[in-house]
Parts: C-alpha cells; sequence; structure tokens
C-alpha cells in the first residue's frame, strides 16, 4: 500500500474519538500501522473491525505510566517499530485558582502533562535505536492565550510546549523530533465534558449538542468557521511524514487564526463548557 507514511508504524492515544479518531483514520488511509490507545474497548474493537489488519488496539489509561509504557511495547511487538508517537489523549479538568483540590491538581496534570513526559520517556530509547522518529504531543491554544480554557488546562497544556521544546533539543541528534500542535475552536467531545460523556448521549442528542458547538466555534476565528478534528489529524500527518523531518521543537497553531485575531474570549465555550 502506498501513501505518505507507507511503511511506517504509528501509536495514538485517544484514539477511540474526536482528533484521535481522525488521525487514526487519515494515518490508516496514508499506508501506516497504526496502535490506537484509550479506554473504550467497545469503540476500540469497532474501530478495528472497520478499518483492517493495520489497525490494533489496546486498553490503556494514559494517566498511569505503566500504562503508557505497555502501549508503546505493544506496538513494537505488533509492528516490530515505533516510527510516530501523537501523545493526543486528553480530557476536560476542573478547578480554578482560588477553588483547585490536590486531586484535581494531580489529575490534570497527569492526563495532560504526565501522559507526553511518560510517552516521550518510553518511545524515545526505542526510536534511538531505530535512529530517528517522529513525537507528536497534542497542546493548546490555551497554552498561548488567556481565556482560552481552564487554569489547570493552560497551566498543563503550557508545560506540553515547553516539554516538546526541550525534548526536541536533546532527542534531534538521535534523528528523533518532537514537535506539537496547538489547536484551536475544534468541535470534539472534549466541549461535552469528554468521550466517555458523549458516548452516553442518545444520537440525537449528541447531533444536537455538535450542531450547536459548531456554531458557537465558528465565532471564535477569522474563518469563521469551526475547526474539525480532520484539520489537526492532516497536520499531525505532515508531522509524522518524510515531508515534516526538518521540523522539529515546533509548536504548529492549527486554529484559524483565532489567537491572533479571533475573539478574547474563549470561556463560552472552553473545554467541558455546557453547549
Amino acid at each position: 500500500m502506498g501513501g505518505r507514511l507507507a511503511g511506517k508504524t504509528a501509536l495514538i492515544t485517544g484514539g477511540t474519538s474526536g482528533i484521535g479518531e481522525a488521525t487514526v483514520e487519515l494515518f490508516i488511509a496514508e499506508g501506516c500501522k497504526v496502535m490506537i490507545a484509550g479506554r473504550n474497548e467497545d469503540k476500540g474493537a469497532a474501530m478495528v473491525k472497520a478499518l483492517g489488519p493495520n489497525a490494533k488496539f489496546i486498553v490503556a489509561d494514559i494517566t498511569q505510566e505503566a500504562q503508557i509504557k505497555a502501549a508503546i511495547e505493544a506496538t513494537v511487538d505488533s509492528f516490530g517499530r515505533l516510527d510516530c508517537l501523537f501523545n493526543n489523549a486528553g480530557g476536560p479538568t476542573r478547578g480554578d485558582a482560588d477553588t483547585m483540590s490536590a486531586e484535581d491538581y494531580r489529575y490534570a496534570m497527569d492526563l495532560l502533562l504526565g501522559s507526553v513526559l511518560f510517552g516521550i520517556r518510553y518511545a524515545a530509547p526505542i526510536m534511538k535505536a531505530q535512529g530517528r522518529g517522529a513525537i507528536i504531543n497534542n497542546s493548546s491554544v490555551a497554552a498561548l492565550r488567556g481565556h482560552m480554557g481552564g487554569y489547570l488546562y493552560s497551566i498543563a497544556k503550557a508545560g506540553v510546549k515547553r516539554a516538546t521544546e526541550m525534548a526536541g533539543m536533546e532527542l534531534g541528534q538521535y534523528g528523533i523530533t518532537v514537535n506539537c500542535i496547538s489547536p484551536g475552536a475544534i468541535a470534539t467531545p472534549i466541549f461535552f465534558g469528554g468521550s466517555s460523556v458523549s458516548a452516553g448521549l442518545d444520537p440525537a442528542h449528541a447531533d444536537a449538542k455538535m450542531a450547536k458547538l459548531t456554531k458557537n466555534l465558528a465565532k471564535a476565528t477569522p474563518l469563521h468557521r469551526s475547526g474539525l478534528p480532520h484539520d489537526i489529524a492532516t497536520a499531525a500527518l505532515f508531522l509524522a511524514s518524510d515531508e515534516g523531518a526538518y521540523i522539529n521543537s515546533h509548536d504548529l497553531v492549527v486554529d484559524g487564526g483565532m489567537i491572533a485575531g479571533g475573539r478574547t474570549s474563549f470561556d463560552t465555550v472552553a473545554p467541558g463548557a455546557n453547549v
């Protein structure tokens, strides 16, 4: 099979919904073998059945270091190598500057930042031995501008951006690129409280909420349209392909121009908001 990722393998976390699902589908269409990591076993099994032998699924909670390590090892065991890791999984957080608890803090950091750090930690030795690899981290415009996300969410995503820069500086000499993508107003289940919440909605209710969300998000960008998961998947494809091989320690902002000239406040459509 040809394609821009022909002969490559990838692990995509949070691969059963939203940006992750779109990226899995696009990578496989471009010739990649993909390990899908996620918590939704039913959805993972359905995706593997639909996508064919180049897709495999592993149950993984990326707030747990051991499960991140196991997912990376499973990818190598299944496909023989690891060419790309997309640290995509995430979700909404809670806790403001004057209300956060220790539990809120630990969950946010484990989910959004720790998952990235440990993903890099366990992918790097494998890629070093191969002499090449691409690590892509999902950051956010919340790392770049105020009122684009919640308190802990924004702090954690800023950490992802800085971790990307530092890891790229350390690992570039081994042929490993490390970059992040900062999505803007992308219509995904995170705005419903995460994929597990959205999965519990009846189809008509879910469609209605997504239509309302898409309309609201369009107001946040100069393009006057909501971003879609495919918009981020195509950015990940570029960074994972040979075309992106000279890009390193970079934050690729995919936001329709929102941080340059969109609405100053993103509060009404921030992750986890009632849309």
